[in-house]
């Protein structure tokens, strides 16, 4: 006890002597620190007076991945202002050179072209169409008899009883409707996508259950360029698809739409600037079929031409991987947004496919959903049905997808009400036959609101694999 007494003494009696030489040197520091703080200070003012001078369109550029037009360089061009038709703002590039960022009534907000969402253009109703299309689909009847027959059959009838298990905002509305799709831009930008993945069907052409659509284009990619939203096409497998057929319709796309301010195009990893294309079913062509077009030594090989382009095929089974590489597409995506239902379209298997692309050069696009219930036009496929479960299945598949660091991420959907894999809003709806599905306790807005967080989080996290 007395060693520790007489230690501490002299840890006393040291401090004591020393204290005027520490507090003369500390002293000192302080004013050092004073005048660095002002000296920083000094530069930071000086910094954002040299910003503020700068005008609204300085350091901004519209080369996301799929904003060039035709023709351009691979180098960055400024953007006008009268490029992009929304109401008065500033502009400028966010870090990620995939985002769009506007400043509009003093809040940010942003799009991302690398966040691409599926979108359907086949409804229609009387006011618009004479009549509904596609609202008052057939009850698709089990291709097993003694299955079908224990079913339900017929079709639905609007405005009441609908074919889908939610009920949108906006009714049983038309496609033509000019204000749907000024609605449908503005929701799909409150989502932060920016592009939009517009299913197509050739001139003339539908599907079994609608009516032809093509005509339909220009007002869709109008309404988006006011957005600043791209268009990218997700050609349908037609009757007499082929890869000759498909040489004719990137022809007549691109002849018709590649000048068009909303035509999407994409840079490549090799520095090209190319349009985008999805091919749904692609696998029903064989893959020699497809290298006639899609390989240099085809016959009518588009490579190297002015209509060539980056072609995503749809992938549902394991095989489909090597068949594709062989057709010489460009990538592949899941659509599907029921997890298990394919090959393709199941969480944990993102990243085998992901690592086979990456070895063979090929773009990997996952594609994530809210949810899977497609009863109310195959009333016999309930064991595919995934619940939305608030939200939380389709944040498990934003970050399923996030997780293998893709380049793009694919929206399954805005708008398929068929099979209930929409974001677009919907409302609570009960009528004598029918109690449909809804977003509650949520608001109408919820999935719209859930994919602009994911967009932002998405570019955040690509912005430090990029460090």
């Amino acid at each position: 006890m007395e060693t520790q007494r007489s230690r501490g003494t002299v840890r006393t009696c040291d401090w004591t002597e020393h204290k005027a030489p520490r507090t003369a040197t500390m002293t000192r520091l302080r004013r050092k620190a004073l005048v660095a703080l002002f000296l920083f200070t000094l530069f930071i003012f000086g910094t954002m007076m040299g910003l503020r001078t700068l005008k609204p369109s300085d350091g901004f550029s519209d080369m996301a991945p799929g904003m060039d037009f035709t023709g351009e360089r691979s180098d960055r061009r400024r953007l006008d202002v009268k490029d992009v038709a929304v109401s008065p703002g500033q502009f400028h590039m966010g870090s990620s050179d995939t985002k769009v960022v506007f400043t509009k009534s003093d809040r940010d907000y942003s799009i991302f072209y690398d966040v691409h969402i599926f979108y359907y253009l086949w409804y229609g109703s009387p006011s618009m169409d004479n009549k509904y299309i596609h609202w008052d689909h057939v009850l698709v009847p089990h291709w097993d008899p003694k299955i079908a027959a224990s079913h339900a059959q017929g079709k639905h009838t609007p405005p009441e009883d609908i074919a889908s298990s939610f009920y949108p905002e906006l009714g049983p509305y038309s496609s033509k409707d000019p204000k749907v799709l000024e609605s449908h831009m503005a929701q799909i930008e409150a989502a932060a996508a920016g592009v939009l993945v517009l299913s197509w069907y050739p001139p003339g052409v539908a599907d079994d259950h609608g009516e032809p659509m093509e005509d339909l284009v220009p007002a869709v990619m109008d309404a988006a360029h006011r957005h600043s939203i791209k268009v990218a096409f997700h050609i349908q497998p037609y009757k007499g698809r082929t890869d000759q057929s498909m040489h004719d319709n990137i022809k007549y796309i691109t002849d018709k739409y590649g000048k068009h301010g909303a035509f999407y195009r994409f840079r490549s990893s090799t520095g090209q600037v190319l349009p985008l294309f999805y091919v749904y079913d692609s696998y029903l062509t064989p893959p020699e079929s497809w290298a006639e077009l899609l390989t240099a030594k085809g016959s009518h090989s588009i490579r190297g031409t002015p209509y060539d382009g980056i072609f995503v095929a749809l992938i549902v089974e394991e095989r489909h991987k090597h068949d594709i590489l062989a057709s010489g597409f460009d990538g592949m995506y899941t659509y599907f947004a029921s997890n298990g239902f394919s090959f393709g379209s199941s969480h944990q298997n993102w990243k085998a496919i992901k690592a086979f692309c990456d070895a063979n050069n090929l773009l990997f696009i996952p594609s994530v959903g809210p949810g899977y219930v497609d009863t109310a036009v195959r009333p016999w496929n309930n064991h595919n049905t995934r619940n939305r479960v608030n939200g939380r299945y389709y944040e498990t598949s934003l970050q399923a997808a996030l997780s293998v660091r893709p380049e793009i991420v694919t929206v399954t959907s805005f708008n398929q009400w068929h099979e209930g894999t929409q974001i677009e809003k919907a409302v609570p709806k009960k009528t004598v036959t029918r109690l449909y599905l809804d977003y509650q306790p949520n608001q109408p807005d919820h999935y719209l609101e859930l994919t602009r967080q994911w967009a932002e989080n998405f570019n955040k996290e690509k912005d430090k694999w990029l460090m």
